[in-house]
């Protein structure tokens, strides 16, 4: 019997231009505009660190300073080879799922 996927948040608490970081889920949710939210994977592609900010239009590793689009995931500066891998998530009725 299919399971329910876990709600992750609100889409009111994913901020515009900005994003949540969900390390237990292994995810990031970003708003770069209203009403839209994209997921990406929380291990920086440099050297598997989890990321652990999003700010200013980036997601920000702090281990060697990589910095990603809330966009795309795309690399904007620093080590890191690879953009950040999209995960799914869905909105329902205001909440945020992974899936």
């Amino acid at each position: 019997m299919p399971t329910e996927p876990a709600v992750l948040a609100t889409t009111d608490a994913i901020p515009v231009g900005g994003g949540a970081i969900f390390p237990a889920q292994g995810v990031v949710v970003t708003q770069p505009t209203v009403g839209t939210f994209l997921g990406f994977s929380s291990t920086c592609t440099h050297r598997g660190c989890t990321v652990r900010a999003v700010a200013g239009g980036t997601i920000s590793c702090f281990c060697h300073g990589s910095r990603f689009r809330i966009t795309d995931g795309s690399v904007v500066g620093g080590p890191a080879p690879e953009p950040l891998p999209r995960r799914p998530v869905t909105v329902t009725d205001g909440s945020i799922s992974l899936g």
